[in-house]
């Protein structure tokens, strides 16, 4: 007596073929042994007869009606067999699949303008409709894998993440606080895709989203400025990063560099501090943009900072 039955100690087979490769020959009287979490697919001359689920069947006329008469139109002896095939399909949860992007995607941000992000994160899949899943998905494959179906997966979240962030996010700014309904709002959209494959989207999750190198130091440089507040709070405090600096040198040439730079400074500081302690609510782009220059050219911002601030208040005339 023949007994078919597929075990998966890997814990990775979403579909085995019986038998895999050769000739598909199943002796009439054989036992089918499906487990709680496997479909069987019964398959004679490449089509799809009926679908066992969990238990022990007997593939015998009375348990297969369809093919009544092409069994009897053999003997039933030892050189009788069914030429047919049982394909195994796992039911089971399979999690913590993963997907990312491969390239940066490109995004336009209100604040930051277009910009390019990466992202990768998790998600898990049981098979829905197992005639479906073998139908439309494995076709003739003797062993399907979540390596083999992985990549094509992830293709289909990535064109979603271009869709969920135009749709849901105006800025990187708001990702921290918009997660959640990133998480749940991606998932919707891709629920209907994953059905039409056979298959149920258990879960997702964004677990990152980042940008460029240089986009993260345009971030830093703006949270920096939040921190310590208005420009003239800004200020002050980079002229007193830069004193500082230049009372730390040591040695002649640097002690005499220092003193210099913090001579220099130190005439410039009283007319400074003069003026951001008075209500300047009525001072003008232009004097702004004179104290910035002068802030660069004693060294108490750098170039970068200097442009920075210099885009900020253009953008108010």
């Amino acid at each position: 007596m023949e007994v078919l039955e597929f075990i998966d100690n890997s814990g990775v087979v979403l579909v085995k073929r019986f038998p895999e490769t050769g000739v598909l020959e199943i002796k009439w009287g054989s036992q089918l042994t499906v487990r709680e979490s496997q479909d069987a697919i019964f398959f004679r001359d490449g089509k799809a007869l009926d679908v066992f689920g969990a238990g022990r069947h007997v593939l015998k006329t009375q348990n297969i009606p369809v093919i009544g008469k092409w069994v009897t139109s053999f003997g039933y002896g030892p050189d009788s067999p069914f030429r047919a095939e049982v394909v195994f399909i796992g039911k089971q949860l399979f999690p913590n699949l993963k997907w990312g992007t491969k390239e940066p995607i490109l995004f336009r941000d209100t604040e930051l303008q277009m910009i390019r992000l990466r992202s990768y994160g998790s998600f898990s899949i049981q098979v829905q409709d197992s005639m479906l899943f073998v139908n439309k998905v494995v076709g003739t494959m003797g062993l399907y894998t979540t390596g083999v179906i992985e990549d094509y997966l992830r293709g289909i979240i990535i064109s979603k993440l271009n869709v969920v962030l135009g749709k849901m996010l105006k800025s990187v700014f708001d990702i921290p606080v918009m997660m959640d309904d990133l998480n749940m709002v991606f998932r919707t959209e891709l629920q209907q895709d994953f059905v039409g494959l056979g298959l149920t989207l258990h879960d997702l999750y964004i677990q990152s989203i980042s940008v460029p190198e240089e986009v993260q130091g345009m971030i830093d440089t703006r949270s920096g400025m939040n921190a310590v507040g208005n420009l003239d709070q800004y200020m002050k405090l980079k002229v007193a990063d830069s004193l500082g600096d230049a009372a730390k040198n040591s040695g002649n040439a640097g002690a005499g560099l220092g003193l210099g730079a913090g001579l220099g400074m130190g005439m410039a500081m009283p007319n400074m501090i003069q003026q951001a302690m008075q209500n300047n609510s009525s001072e003008s782009v232009t004097d702004k943009l004179k104290r910035l220059k002068e802030l660069l050219d004693l060294g108490a911002l750098t170039q970068k900072e200097f442009e920075t601030k210099k885009k900020e208040l253009l953008k108010q005339i």
